[in-house]
């Protein structure tokens, strides 16, 4: 099977083209500025004359859906093409919140569900790596505090690792499962007990700040977001604060066959993401 993986520089595409190269997979790794060489294809979404080569010899397609309503539009378009051109295994990333037609890659999920022969949804919690390589990484190195408005809420945090290993398993396997799957990390916990696991990992207290939604989205503002963009972000730690994300499923182990990485292992793993210069 030749793979293409979109968003193929991020957070899971680039673990997931890691561990297909590592079984022989042939594996193109598709970016708006993808990696120089035979293995890199550009990619955007508003870009269609970029979508046939992108497809070239490809028969598995991993799809990271953009944020943008008018780019998911445009990726349903791009499956469309993609599945003429004889793609067989559609694997997409989505969201544990987002079922088939709800709204951004809702609506991808309700598409192959409803065209594609051979698919799987992925639907991750929060990533672990918002912590080491996302929004929360600079305020603990800097200030030694995480900013969230989920109050007590609890999250099942699931590593970037799991999750390309579930979208390898879900891509080579045998026979497609044609389903959506819920992903989660071992253990609900909240982001009281996670700046805690961050603390004793690099041996500083770490404070977890408790905002309001609008204090949040302020702060996602300052930080460059889009007004909307950053006010739905904010908006969605009221959806932890609630219980929607405190709940812990076997799905990583389901399709991989190993248990999801503990918290506090992924702290251990990425102390240094948080030292100071």
């Amino acid at each position: 099977m030749s793979v293409l993986v979109t968003g193929g520089t991020g957070k899971t595409g680039r673990r997931l083209a890691a561990r297909l190269a590592d079984l022989g997979q042939a594996v193109r790794i598709a970016a708006r500025h993808p990696p120089a060489g035979p293995q890199g294809r550009r990619l955007d979404w508003s870009d269609r004359d970029s979508w046939d080569s992108a497809l070239e010899g490809v028969s598995g397609l991993y799809l990271v859906p953009s944020s943008v309503a008018a780019e998911i539009t445009a990726m349903i378009e791009f499956m469309g093409l993609a599945l003429d051109r004889g793609v067989r295994r559609f694997v997409l990333l989505s969201a544990s919140l987002l079922p088939a037609g709800g709204p951004g890659a809702g609506l991808a999920h309700q598409w192959l569900r409803d065209n594609a022969a051979e698919w799987a949804v992925l639907r991750p919690s929060w990533f672990m790596q918002n912590f080491s390589e996302g929004p929360h990484r600079e305020t603990i190195r800097a200030e030694d505090r995480i900013y969230t408005a989920a109050g007590d809420g609890k999250v099942a945090f699931i590593s970037a690792d799991d999750i390309a290993g579930a979208a390898c398993a879900a891509l080579t396997a045998p026979r497609a499962i044609n389903t959506d799957v819920i992903l989660t990390g071992p253990e609900a916990i909240s982001y009281d007990t996670a700046a805690a696991m961050i603390g004793q990992a690099i041996g500083r207290a770490i404070i977890h700040v408790r905002l309001s939604v609008d204090d949040l989205a302020a702060r996602h503002r300052d930080r460059g977001l889009p007004p909307a963009t950053a006010q739905i972000l904010a908006g969605m730690d009221t959806l932890i604060a609630g219980g929607a994300e405190d709940r812990v499923t076997t799905g990583v182990e389901t399709l991989t066959g190993e248990p999801p990485t503990p918290f506090d292992r992924f702290c251990r793993q990425n102390a240094q993401a948080w030292r100071r210069a």
